[in-house]
């Protein structure tokens, strides 16, 4: 909180994080499922196939939303913009190209990286109305169960605030018994 008792104000480049790590990872964990689910072919193993597929979308992806997210940055535009789609696909292809196949491959590359990540960034915007209203399905279930009670024999018990109070006492005196123990020892 700023001292006049407003929030700070949202910067541009708040949630990143989510924009290059998030797809990052998903494309790692498809490129896995990929290679496993191709391991049939026999110069390879399953498993090296695998972590092939997965590093190598997760590079592709890295670069692909690092991109778009550096385009987004020097625009100063919405997170949500298909122009930082268009001009990250471009530079991530044009540089993963030129390393894999020289300047033909830069342009090759460059080319198929700006229509297929503008196409999955278009699906994703038509999309996510669509997930959002599953995951506010999905949290109406939950709730719904939210009446169900384990059984009394269960190991697993949810502690009231009584309990917990109980709990974190006794903590603090296993705590502070065990601190007073490693300073008894330190000192003979």
């Amino acid at each position: 909180m700023a001292s006049d008792g407003k929030s700070p104000p949202v910067r541009p480049s708040d949630g990143w994080k989510e924009r290059i790590i998030v797809p990052t990872i998903l494309a790692g964990l498809a490129g896995a499922g990929t290679g496993l689910l191709l391991s049939r072919r026999k110069s390879f193993g399953g498993a090296k196939l695998a972590a092939s597929y997965s590093a190598n979308l997760a590079i592709v992806a890295g670069c692909y939303s690092g991109a778009r997210e550096l385009a987004r940055d020097a625009r100063a535009s919405e997170p949500d913009d298909l122009i930082n789609s268009l001009i990250g696909g471009v530079a991530s292809g044009a540089v993963l190209g030129r390393l894999q196949g020289g300047q033909l491959g830069a342009v090759r590359y460059a080319i198929l990286f700006a229509a297929a990540g503008t196409t999955l960034d278009f699906a994703t915007l038509k999309l996510r109305p669509f997930f959002h209203d599953l995951r506010s399905t999905a949290k109406d279930k939950i709730n719904s169960f939210s009446n169900w009670r384990l059984p009394e024999w269960s190991p697993i018990q949810i502690l009231d605030e009584e309990a917990v109070a109980a709990k974190h006492a006794r903590e603090q005196k296993l705590y502070a018994q065990r601190a007073l123990g490693k300073i008894d020892k330190e000192e003979s």
